[in-house]
């Protein structure tokens, strides 16, 4: 029975050990976005009238930020 008891640990702590490697990596080279501006209101304009306003995106990770799809709120 001893003998059991020990081997539980060992899967026990060498799946914790491999779970923190895991995210731990995964952490390490991840984008990370940040929008210094997150809405904008537009002022009264005229129908039929374009505006138009950009919005900045930055990428404050160490990995390449990839913009799939963007949609209005």
């Amino acid at each position: 029975m001893r003998g059991k008891n020990c081997l539980v640990l060992v899967v026990a702590v060498l799946l914790t050990i491999s779970v923190s490697v895991c995210f731990g990596a995964e952490s390490a080279g991840a984008p990370s976005v940040f929008f210094p501006e997150t809405n904008f209101e537009f002022s009264p304009v005229l129908e039929d009238s374009m505006v138009v306003h950009e919005f900045v995106i930055q990428n404050t990770g160490d990995a390449t930020l990839n913009v799939d799809r963007v949609k209005t709120g």
